[in-house]
């Protein structure tokens, strides 16, 4: 969203913005590992340690912090950096043995986090404000639930719902190039409404989530229908690596929505837990944050980040590892689950590094300045 800014008079400049985004890969590399730990893969024993802490590491820890940094950006308010400053303190307490004073300060980060979506929704009223405003709700209350004792698998639906909704309000802000009509938008409004009450309602009755996922479903058929990157996906250059990385990003949001359908919820330690699990926060999510990442760095640390070619290759990489998960899920084969999260984390790890090769191998700094500050989706 393109919001007026003077980031460097009532925020943080750039550079001082760089320690906040740290904090946020820390937690990114350590819950990698934890996860390569889950599968039987060697690791050092910090990310070993920390397995159980894979899920909040990844959900408080990396995208809380990106996502809040991201809109303390676009307020260019102080107090909105408290958010990201949290959520990645809330890291470094949870890395050293103090996870639940950690899961505090995560609760503290999503605070921030709906504070300031609150102030973005009271400045511009719309669907795609409010719907940031219930991503960051369902992140506050996942993490107080967690804070509180719950189990992690009890509140992954609320994290869920967290970068779903957070997602998918961005790209309903960029539909304005593609209104929706009033019977698309009552649409999207009432799946809202079924993906709210099947969270509240799903520690209740069993077709709570059995509704939250349908609605989960029918979302994604929405965006996949509505978003304007089913016509740039015809273009050329970073507009098409971006349609592409979006409408892959739907796919793997239905085909996790579909697993818990048939599953009827989430079931931990079930396969089917494992695939719908990966399936929406890491094929969904990553794509959206594999598209995204040369429009966020540059409105987020003014640097250039000049598309490349070779940018499809982790996306791909992505894709198949997932396939490779996924298949050891539906028959029950350890190897191939095992095979399949090294190559999930070997894909961010070529999505790392060849966004860092396109950085010093492009174009010099952005401006230090400048009239506005765009912030678009994680």
């Amino acid at each position: 969203m393109a919001t007026p800014a003077s980031a460097t008079a009532t925020g943080l400049r750039p550079a001082q913005r760089v320690p906040l985004l740290m904090l946020g890969f820390v937690a990114l590399f350590t819950g990698v590992l934890a996860g390569l730990a889950r599968l039987a893969w060697p690791v050092p024993d910090l990310a070993a340690q920390a397995a159980a802490l894979h899920g909040p590491l990844m959900v408080c820890g990396f995208f809380g912090v990106v996502i809040s940094l991201e809109r303390a950006v676009a307020l260019a308010r102080l107090w909105a950096y408290l958010g990201p400053l949290a959520a990645g303190s809330g890291t470094v307490l949870a890395l050293l043995g103090w996870a639940p004073w950690g899961a505090w300060l995560y609760l503290g980060g999503a605070l921030v986090l709906l504070a300031a979506s609150l102030h973005v929704w009271w400045r511009q009223r719309a669907m795609f404000t409010f719907t940031l405003v219930l991503g960051a709700l369902a992140w506050v209350l996942g993490a107080a639930l967690w804070a509180s004792g719950w189990a992690v698998h009890q509140v992954v639906p609320w994290w869920m719902a967290f970068l779903v909704l957070t997602i998918a309000g961005e790209r309903l802000e960029l539909s304005r190039f593609m209104p929706p009509s009033l019977g698309a938008t009552r649409v999207f409004a009432a799946l809202l409404a079924v993906i709210v009450l099947g969270l509240v309602l799903a520690p209740l009755l069993a077709l709570a989530q059995v509704a939250f996922a349908s609605a989960l479903l029918a979302l994604a058929a929405w965006l996949f229908k509505q978003d304007i990157a089913r016509r740039t996906v015809r273009a050329t250059g970073l507009t098409r690596f971006v349609a592409v990385c979006l409408l892959s990003g739907y796919f793997w949001l239905a085909v996790g929505a579909s697993v818990m359908l048939a599953a009827q919820g989430l079931h931990p330690g079930s396969a089917s837990y494992d695939a719908a699990l990966h399936a929406i926060m890491l094929g969904f999510v990553f794509a959206m944050v594999f598209g995204h990442a040369p429009i966020i760095f540059p409105a987020v640390l003014r640097v250039a980040v000049p598309y490349r070619a070779w940018f499809y290759g982790p996306l791909a990489l992505l894709h198949v590892s997932l396939l490779v998960r996924l298949s050891g899920d539906a028959s029950g084969s350890f190897a191939l689950k095992h095979w399949g999260g090294a190559l999930n984390a070997l894909a961010l790890l070529a999505f790392i590094l060849g966004t860092v090769t396109a950085v010093l191998r492009g174009t010099p700094a952005l401006p230090r300045a400048s009239k506005q500050e765009t912030r678009t989706t994680t």
